[in-house]
């Protein structure tokens, strides 16, 4: 009864476009993770005290 259901050509294309926009969005997440974790430690770096040195 089911057997049809996302077999042949058709349900080959949409699962391999599903599949795409999974990695698409996994790679872009990815990319705004490690986008944050820069910008975080940017932030840090220039709230952090600086070493006096002219003593």
């Amino acid at each position: 009864m089911y057997g049809a259901i996302g077999s042949g050509a058709a349900g080959a294309a949409g699962t391999a476009a599903l599949a795409a926009t999974g990695a698409g969005f996994s790679v872009l997440a990815s990319v705004v993770a490690v986008t944050t974790l820069i910008a975080a430690g940017l932030a840090l770096y220039k709230l952090a005290p600086r070493r006096r040195t002219g003593n």
